[in-house]
């Protein structure tokens, strides 16, 4: 789990959207987390995999906004918007694996080549049969 600084972070709680009636209308309990990222002090790498992975959220001056109003507290909301932020960052952090390219064998090359005259003979015999005359 990535260690986010404190500083880095700031909390705004608004009210929520959707059902709920008067809890909803009445109570701000949707949290909206804004990180810093340039204050995260990740790799430049891990910076572009967070960036590619946050989308829409991320804005221009590199603040990386998660909204969290799934829950009717703000503690279960905080806690919520909390677990995605880390669960982002631990992705960002994961280096993918490097592809190793291969080549076919010639004796696979020479079995695709064989298969596909083996095709091609068949379709040729297809057709209008004519009559020996």
């Amino acid at each position: 789990m990535a260690d986010i600084p404190e500083s880095a972070i700031s909390e705004k709680f608004l009210a929520g959207t959707g059902p709920g009636g008067q809890n909803v209308n009445k109570v701000a309990t949707a949290c909206q987390l804004r990180v810093d990222v340039f204050a995260l002090g990740l790799p430049p790498d891990a910076y572009r995999r967070l960036k590619t992975l946050a989308g829409s959220r991320m804005t221009t001056e590199g603040e990386l906004i998660i909204l969290a109003r799934q829950y009717r507290t703000q503690e279960a909301n905080r806690a919520d918007a909390r677990a995605r932020l880390n669960a982002l960052v631990d992705q960002a952090l994961i280096r993918p694996e490097r592809r190793i390219k291969t080549k076919p064998s010639k004796a696979a090359k020479a079995r695709r080549v064989d298969s596909k005259k083996a095709r091609s003979t068949v379709k040729a015999g297809r057709g209008r049969v004519r009559s020996p005359e």
